[in-house]
C-alpha cells in the first residue's frame, strides 16, 4: 500500500505525477482520503521551543544542530520502525552510506517531524524530555 502526504503544491503536483504513473501500469486505483494535518501546530511549535531552549542551556551547538541530532536520534528510529517507505529510503540512502556526522548534516535536509503523525510526534517529545533530562535539562509540555 503507497500512501501520500499532500501538504503543499510540490508534494500535490509529485502526488498525481505518482498517481497518473501508477494508472497507467495498473489501469486501476483505489484511494482512500484523509483530510487533515496528522501532528498538531502547537506539537511542531514546542519542539522549535525546546531546540532553542536545549542550545541555551547545553552550548555544545546551536538549536539547528540540536534539531538534527534530535531528528536522527529520535525521529528516524521512529519513522524506520513505523513508516516501511521511510525505512527503505533511509536504510539505502543514508544508513550505510553515511557517517555519524553526514547523517546530522543529511537531517537539515530530509523532513522527519513533518512526517509525523501526532502519535509518532508524542512519541517523539517524549524520547526528548527523557533524554535531556538526563543532561540535567527540562523540557516541559504544553500540560506542564
Amino acid at each position: 500500500m503507497t500512501s501520500f502526504v499532500i501538504n503543499s503544491e510540490e508534494s500535490l503536483q509529485r502526488t498525481l505525477g505518482e498517481l497518473r504513473t501508477m494508472f497507467g501500469k495498473h489501469k486501476y486505483l483505489r484511494l482512500n482520503l484523509k483530510t487533515g494535518k496528522d501532528r498538531s501546530l502547537d506539537q511542531s511549535a514546542l519542539t522549535h521551543v525546546w531546540y532553542q531552549q536545549i542550545a541555551r542551556e547545553l552550548q555544545e551547538d546551536d538549536a539547528l544542530g540540536w534539531k538534527c541530532f534530535c531528528k536522527l536520534t529520535f525521529g528516524v528510529p521512529i519513522l524506520r520502525a513505523e513508516d516501511d517507505e521511510f525505512k527503505v529510503f533511509y536504510d539505502g540512502a543514508i544508513k550505510s552510506s553515511l557517517s555519524y556526522e553526514q547523517k546530522l548534516a543529511a537531517m537539515k535536509f530530509v523532513p522527519i517531524t513533518s512526517e509525523m503523525t501526532v502519535q509518532q510526534l508524542t512519541k517523539y517529545a517524549d524520547a526528548m524530555q527523557k533524554h535531556f533530562l538526563a543532561a540535567g535539562v527540562i523540557l516541559k509540555s504544553l500540560e506542564e
